[in-house]
Parts: C-alpha cells; sequence; structure tokens
C-alpha cells in the first residue's frame, strides 16, 4: 500500500488538460488534473469517467441536455457513450477523474494537441 497526498500532487504539476495518475483499483485509474475553459467533445464509447471536483467549478456539457454544474465536494459520473465537454469555470478547477486504465482524455475526438495516451504517474 502506497499512500498519496493529493494536495502534493496538484502541487508537483501545473500543466492544464494533462491529467497524472494517482493510484490505480480495479484496473481504474484515479488522475489528478487541472482544468481552465473549455476542453474538446468527446465520449468514450465503452468507459464511465468520474469527476470529483476538489477545487473551482466545472460544468460538464452534454449534447442535447443541460450542463451540470459542479463546485468544490461535487461529483458526476458521465456514462459511456455520452458525448460531453468539461469547462472549467470561473478560472481554474482541480479534478480528480477515475476511468478505466488506459482511457485517452480526448476520447473519440481527434484532437492530437491534447490527447494524453500515457498520463504520467505520480
Amino acid at each position: 500500500m502506497e499512500k498519496v497526498s493529493v494536495d502534493d500532487a496538484f502541487d508537483s504539476f501545473s500543466e492544464q488538460w494533462s491529467p497524472r495518475v494517482l493510484a490505480e483499483a480495479n484496473a481504474q485509474h484515479v488522475k489528478a488534473a487541472r482544468l481552465e475553459g473549455a476542453f474538446v467533445w468527446h465520449a468514450h464509447e465503452d468507459a464511465d469517467e468520474l469527476f470529483y471536483v476538489l477545487d473551482g467549478r466545472l460544468d460538464i456539457e452534454v449534447r442535447d441536455d443541460d450542463p451540470v454544474e459542479l463546485a468544490a465536494g461535487e461529483l458526476v459520473v458521465v456514462p459511456a457513450g455520452v458525448e460531453h465537454r468539461p469547462v472549467a469555470r470561473d478560472g481554474e478547477a482541480k479534478v480528480l477523474l477515475v476511468e478505466p486504465a488506459g482511457t485517452l482524455n480526448t476520447g473519440d475526438a481527434d484532437d492530437e494537441e491534447r490527447t494524453v495516451e500515457n498520463p504520467e504517474r505520480l
């Protein structure tokens, strides 16, 4: 067993939209991410994705539906196959993500600039 300090993890990087792996459990990655502004529209065909906001505000926009507005201490699970776009409001949001290991942050979107194929482990 290895203890992880989430605060230390966030202190170790400043890049936005580039998640870092904090832990793995049952083939699921727990990732830390700094988010600001809007990400790309995408879906994960075979994977649910959990967003847990630690600091800041995050909207999860969904096609043809109202966005889910999250504040610190709130979470939502985006079901597999649902097209969505995270949007950090009012500056940076610090977020924990839980998703199957190997899940691309950009899902099915064709965005080479933002795709992180092998996220760094902290």
